[in-house]
């Protein structure tokens, strides 16, 4: 049995974000594979009294909810306690965190980084944040034992960017099984029919570019070109509300835009079962967990043509320009006006139970 401590994640379960689905889905597995893990989540976020979830130990760190400096404070305390508690493995997720893996060696810790994104690419962070993001991509691929990349786009970046190639593992974000089920009581709470709505799912942040949904979907509206009964639906909140946010709202809520706010489970699934497409406009992406959910429901699915969204390799006329509203418009246009569809997409690489073993295999290097 392993010791394993992670961290650079809010905390698991039902805690909004990539990194926080990733960990979700993933060290369950690795602790139902005989190891002993335990997710260091930050309290701020968390709104319940567990201790253990499906084989995962919970501890909760007090860390202030300040989106500048929050991340930081919450590993230097979780690296800590690393030490206290005797960890075989640390496990950093993020390149802000892993801003702190010299600070886990000196302390004589074996570290694990996976990297889930250049985030010094997100609209949010002011060149100060994004100075020091990129310090923490280098301190990670530079100090860590063990590096994990979601994509081989961030598989060159670090080669390119910081000359770590030795100790590199492509393991890609998983999708777990769709759970089809209809909700017609949600359903008539939204407002909203099978069959007949766009679904946009993820935080309201500007890199999402979920304006440039609102606008393609409200330029279809004004110029006629799909019936009055078709929606869009954003499922999704912001963790931090600003200017971006309560401005995304109001105009979502202008153009007749429903907004579930953050949603899981029974709710969420009903909505993927049962939605026309999908759609992800963003501008920055690791390898996005929402696309690859909306492609285990077999929807069609239109989104950016950024480096992570193409490596997934859907067909061509699936993808657009970032920013490019009329061309978004254009594509959601067709897809609209066919017979609704199903698509039977490979997801064979994206399976969690194929990615827990491949991340087990590389905590067998610190096994005692």
């Amino acid at each position: 049995m392993i010791k394993i401590i992670v961290t650079g994640t809010r905390g698991i379960p039902n805690i909004m974000g990539g990194v926080e689905t990733h960990c979700e889905e993933l060290f369950p597995r690795i602790a139902a594979l005989g190891h002993d893990v335990i997710v260091i989540r930050r309290k701020s976020y968390v709104h319940d009294d567990l201790t253990e979830w499906k084989g995962v130990r919970l501890v909760d760190i007090e860390t202030p909810k300040k989106k500048s400096f929050e991340a930081i404070i919450h590993t230097f305390r979780a690296i800590n306690k690393a030490k206290k508690v005797g960890a075989d493995v640390l496990h950093i997720n993020a390149i802000g965190p892993a801003l702190l893996v010299p600070y886990a060696k000196l302390l004589g810790l074996k570290v694990v980084f996976t990297h889930h994104g250049p985030d010094y690419d997100r609209d949010k962070w002011g060149l100060a944040a994004k100075t020091m993001l990129k310090l923490g991509e280098s301190m990670g691929c530079k100090f860590a034992d063990h590096v994990i990349v979601i994509s081989n786009v961030i598989k060159n970046l670090i080669a390119e960017r910081c000359g770590r190639t030795k100790n590199v593992h492509l393991i890609y974000n998983g999708v777990p099984e769709p759970e089809i089920c209809d909700y017609s009581e949600y359903f008539e709470e939204l407002g909203i029919e099978m069959g007949k709505y766009i679904l946009g799912m993820c935080r309201f942040v500007p890199e999402k570019h979920l304006h440039d949904l609102v606008d393609s979907f409200a330029k279809l509206k004004t110029e006629h070109r799909i019936s009055d009964d078709i929606r869009l639906v954003l499922a999704g909140d912001t963790d931090f509300e600003d200017d971006y946010s309560m401005n995304l709202k109001k105009k979502a809520k202008n153009s007749g835009v429903v907004l579930t706010g953050f949603i899981r489970g029974r709710k969420l699934h009903s909505l993927l079962t049962n939605a026309l497409c999908y759609s992800l406009p963003s501008s920055h992406e690791g390898l996005p967990i929402s696309l690859l959910e909306a492609m285990s429901y077999r929807l069609p699915v239109i989104t950016s043509a950024i480096p992570a969204n193409l490596e997934v390799g859907l067909p061509a006329e699936c993808y657009h320009e970032v920013g490019d509203v009329e061309t978004l418009a254009a594509k959601l246009e067709a897809v609209i006006k066919k017979p609704l569809q199903r698509i039977d997409y490979d997801m064979s690489k994206y399976n969690w139970d194929v990615i827990a073993q491949q991340v087990a295999e590389i905590y067998k290097d610190f096994g005692k």
